[in-house]
């Protein structure tokens, strides 16, 4: 079957979904889980699935490994192990609405720690629209408190997200920065296997994984199973034929979703965010945009899309 533009645009929204709903399904994996053994289970079957694709579709080349394998384990530690592991445990205080909108900030930090490296300003509205994202995030984190006086009070799991989502933003520009003769996929399933043996020597070093998953109920296993696989696998699969198809620019856009999708799901299992929180979203979304550039990249959009009508 091909893969036409129509259907790389919704292969990209299922992608999106996937991850927005990442953020409430953790939240059942961490019932009866602790968050470095949850992070575990998800990446045994992620890297199971990831490396199964990466065979089927490239094949595995050694040459790869031997010239990047110093690069993979540092970004497996910081992208992978260091991201996933304070996305758990910092979700066991922070809410999924609130984790969400974290890391849509990342793209644009990623932006930003690119423009640093290479020594160049960052363009003017990237940073003006970091500075609005940052401002809708504050809202939704002190629920209006930080702007309408009354007292502040920040998750724990809050901070722990967003030094995850830093850590994500070194990891995406780490990859373009030091990996070497190596395709995206092939630089996610070697990271994805580091960081995943560095979660394991973690868990153990702080937790007791085996009596733990021993002692999990099933809906939380079977969270594990659906982040492991939809939430990384397919939803990494799904996204990069969105952008094989309409390129990298008008695939970035629908990162926007993410928060979207979980403030969605989060609605439906019935807990409701409050007016102020509504409004930083909105905020947090639109500086999002301006940070990634995207009301060009929507012009973009449409006009491709009047391009393939039929």
């Amino acid at each position: 079957m091909r893969t036409t533009p129509q259907l790389a645009v919704m292969l990209t929204l299922i992608a999106t979904f996937f991850w927005g709903s990442n953020f409430q399904v953790t939240k059942f994996a961490l019932v009866s889980l602790p968050p470095w053994t949850a992070s575990v289970e998800r990446f045994f079957f992620a890297v199971i699935c990831i490396f199964i694709f990466l065979a089927w579709k490239e094949g595995i080349h050694g040459k790869v490994l031997k010239q990047n394998w110093r690069v993979f384990v540092v970004l497996g530690a910081i992208g992978v192990a260091g991201f996933n592991g304070a996305f758990f445990v910092g979700l066991q205080s922070s809410s999924p609405i609130t984790a969400a909108l974290i890391m849509a900030t990342t793209p644009i930090s990623a932006n930003i720690l690119e423009a640093v490296i290479y020594r160049r300003m960052p363009e003017f509205v990237r940073v003006v629209g970091m500075v609005i994202s940052l401002l809708g995030v504050a809202l939704v984190i002190t629920n209006g408190q930080l702007f309408f006086g009354g007292a502040v009070q920040v998750a724990t799991g809050d901070m722990i997200i967003f030094v995850g989502s830093l850590g994500w933003a070194i990891y995406t520009v780490g990859t373009r920065v030091f990996v070497s003769g190596a395709t995206p996929l092939e630089t996610t399933s070697w990271t994805m296997l580091f960081g995943a043996v560095i979660l394991v020597f973690i868990a153990f070093f702080v937790e007791s994984p085996v009596p733990a998953l021993s002692a999990g109920t099933f809906e939380s296993h079977l969270a594990c199973i659906y982040i492991g696989i939809g939430g990384s696998t397919f939803a990494y699969l799904f996204w990069n034929m969105g952008i094989a198809i309409r390129g990298a620019g008008k695939t970035a856009i629908f990162f926007n979703f993410v928060p979207i999708f979980a403030l969605a799901i989060q609605v439906m299992m019935g807990d409701i965010p409050s007016l102020a929180q509504v409004i930083g979203i909105v905020i947090t979304i639109v500086g999002v945009l301006l940070g990634q550039g995207g009301i060009a990249v929507w012009s973009v959009f449409r006009g491709d899309a009047k391009n393939n009508r039929l």
